[in-house]
């Protein structure tokens, strides 16, 4: 897919898997967190979807970013598929921790060693 197809994200192919990076530095507004779970959820209809979702230029995340993350991870385990995070800043991370989501996501310090994991 294009990436002008998407309004909230870039998306690339890397050795057969589909790295999705955020266009947003601050993922807060309900109504783009939404556009952008939509276009997270496009890609997790694809066959056996093997994505990588790169929060590189994202500073922050809001909490109601979570539960959009938890149903993309249902979607894709449920067509076989795989998503794992990277380059997550470590105040993110925390929020992960907190929760205990770090066990449910495979997250990864950088891009090269996120794609090894598929």
């Amino acid at each position: 897919m294009p990436a002008t197809a998407f309004q909230r994200i870039d998306v690339e192919t890397v050795e057969g898997v589909v790295v999705v990076t955020c266009r947003d530095k601050k993922i807060i507004e309900i109504s783009r967190i939404k556009e952008m779970a939509l276009e997270l959820f496009q890609l997790a209809e694809q066959g056996n979807p093997r994505i990588l979702l790169d929060f590189v230029g994202v500073d922050f995340m809001s909490s109601a970013f979570l539960s959009w993350l938890i149903n993309l991870e249902r979607r894709i385990s449920a067509k076989n598929g795989k998503l794992v995070l990277c380059n997550v800043r470590s105040e993110i991370y925390e929020v992960f921790a907190i929760t205990k989501l770090s066990r449910l996501f495979s997250i990864c310090d950088a891009r090269e060693r996120a794609l090894q994991v598929f």
